[in-house]
Parts: C-alpha cells; sequence; structure tokens
C-alpha cells in the first residue's frame, strides 16, 4: 500500500512539474516575440528567471526562446485569452489563458464555469486593480518590507508567512524587480496581474466550494493565470 502511494504522489508530483514547465514555455515563446535577448526585452528575462528557479533545462530553455522569436521552424502560435464571471457564492474570477485554439478554450470554460457564471468582458474587472505583482523573500535579517518598497519604488507590500508581495505600477515592475535586491530582497516571481480591491472571505463547506472550483480551473491546460477575490 506505502510503495502505491508513493507511487501516485510521484506522478502527482511529475505532473504538477510537466504543467508549470508548460506554462513556462508558453510564457516564454509569448514574451520572445519581441526580441530574443532578455538583457533587452524585460518580460522575456522575467519568464526565464522564473524557467530556471523552476530547473528547467538550458535546451528547453533556449529551444522556447528560439521558437517564440521565429528562429524555429514549425512554432506555435498562441493567443491570449481572457474570461471574467463568478465561482459558487458570486466570488469574482479573471482566468488568463494562452491558447493554440480558441474555440477549445472557449469550450472548456462554458464546461468549468457550469458551477459558477461565465461573464463577459467588463464583468468583473472592473473590481480589480491591474497591477505589478512582485513575490520576495528576505536575503537579510534586517529587511524591512516597508522600507524596501519605498526605497524600490513599489505602491504597496502585503507580508505573507516568508514571503512579502510587493505591488507596483504596471510600468514599474522591471524597475522595482531590479532594485528590491539592493533592499535585501530575492524576487522569487513577478508578473502584471489582477488584485481585488474588495476580497471576499468565506468558510466551511462555501469556502471548499470555491477553492474546488478554482482547482478545476487552474488544472486546465490552456490556463496560465487564476485571479479572485477569495482572501
Amino acid at each position: 500500500m506505502g510503495a502505491q502511494w508513493k507511487a501516485k504522489h510521484r506522478e502527482a508530483a511529475a505532473n504538477a512539474k510537466g504543467k508549470l514547465f508548460t506554462k513556462l514555455t508558453k510564457e516564454i515563446m509569448i514574451a520572445a516575440r519581441n526580441g530574443a535577448d532578455p538583457d533587452m526585452n524585460p518580460r522575456l528575462r522575467l519568464a526565464v528567471e522564473q524557467a530556471k528557479k523552476a530547473s528547467m533545462t538550458r535546451e528547453t530553455l533556449e529551444r522556447a526562446i528560439k521558437k517564440g522569436s521565429g528562429q524555429l521552424d514549425g512554432a506555435i502560435n498562441y493567443e491570449k485569452v481572457t474570461y471574467e464571471g463568478f465561482a459558487p457564492h458570486q466570488v469574482p474570477v479573471i482566468v488568463e489563458c494562452l491558447t493554440d485554439n480558441v474555440n477549445r478554450t472557449i469550450s472548456s470554460m462554458r464546461v468549468l464555469f457550469r458551477k459558477g457564471q461565465l461573464g463577459s468582458s467588463g464583468a468583473v474587472s472592473w473590481d480589480f486593480d491591474y497591477v505589478g505583482l512582485i513575490e520576495a523573500s528576505a536575503s537579510k535579517s534586517d529587511a524591512d518590507p516597508e522600507l524596501a518598497a519605498i526605497e524600490a519604488g513599489a505602491q504597496d507590500f502585503e507580508v505573507d508567512e516568508n514571503l512579502v508581495l510587493f505591488i507596483t505600477d504596471t510600468t514599474d515592475l522591471d524597475l522595482v524587480c531590479k532594485a528590491l535586491p539592493e533592499q535585501g530582497f530575492t524576487v522569487e516571481s513577478a508578473k502584471l496581474g489582477y488584485r481585488p480591491k474588495n476580497p471576499v472571505s468565506l468558510s466551511g463547506e462555501a469556502q471548499e466550494d470555491v477553492e474546488n472550483f478554482l482547482a478545476a480551473i487552474d488544472n486546465d491546460d490552456d490556463v496560465q493565470e487564476v485571479y479572485t477575490s477569495l482572501s
């Protein structure tokens, strides 16, 4: 029984890593459209850093860049599509996808949103701010997140256990990422995304309903990011 459980655990871990690599590869290919040099392409540099943190091999990384920048034949043309709606209990949700088949993706979203409500563009995005989101960990024992936010040019910050979420203006994401190491923080992830203006708190079965709904959406192969007002 133990050996069987371990095998299932390893399979689940491998599947999770495979899905992460798929997401990272898509992001690299999209970013590389604006140039194959990470030093000259902030979005690509951030994507490459994320891939390295996830232990993506150099060969896989370089191949994704070359495909995205058109240096290799047979590149897949991914399109970004965003869906808005509500999870169970009317919790706002925004789903970002990168897909090579929009018809397939919208069909999947319609099925996944059956337990909630799929809305039109703008249905819930008014209740979110579109900002830069930087997760960072302290690399120095005396690192002060408030001082770091001020000095690095972040708009706000939130402390969550061992990580600090720095919120920036969309145009300042790259600058803040570069400035944080000087303030004693190591950037773990950085992206442009949605931050809820009015977080929703639930408990018990209601909380579980929403979490299961969000997990099912996040498990879809075309889904890159899921944002929700659930706190």
